[in-house]
């Protein structure tokens, strides 16, 4: 995800997240919801803040391999960048990141309405 980093900012990452979070499915959301929570804690290390700056600049990038109105697929390549920096940075993940990514992700994706 190197060179993706320059794309990353927190506002368009809570634009893309409002406007396609349903299109993507709560997987896509959570992923990208629990690398934004490791990048603004305060103890993740430099160097995976730079992987994740670079998964979420490429999830918010609105040119990407598979294009996201790519029906079915066209998230695919969001979330295999994002579950590649996720286990890059797994050990960055603490229990409250992951709480507040799923009550966040719960916003958008109320109970018995998810699309994995």
């Amino acid at each position: 995800m190197k060179g993706y980093e320059k794309y990353y900012t927190r506002r368009g990452f809570w634009d893309k997240l409002r406007q396609t979070a349903r299109k993507a499915g709560k997987g896509v959301v959570y992923q990208a919801l629990v690398l934004y929570y490791v990048l603004i804690d305060r103890h993740t290390p430099v160097r995976c803040k730079t992987l994740i700056l670079g998964a979420l600049g490429y999830f918010i990038l609105p040119v990407d391999l598979v294009p996201d109105l790519v029906p079915m697929g066209g998230f695919a390549d969001d979330l295999v960048a994002l579950l590649g920096v996720m286990k890059a940075v797994q050990d960055c993940v603490t229990p409250s990141i992951e709480a507040e990514a799923e009550r966040r992700c719960a916003d958008w994706f109320p109970k018995g309405t998810e699309a994995l």
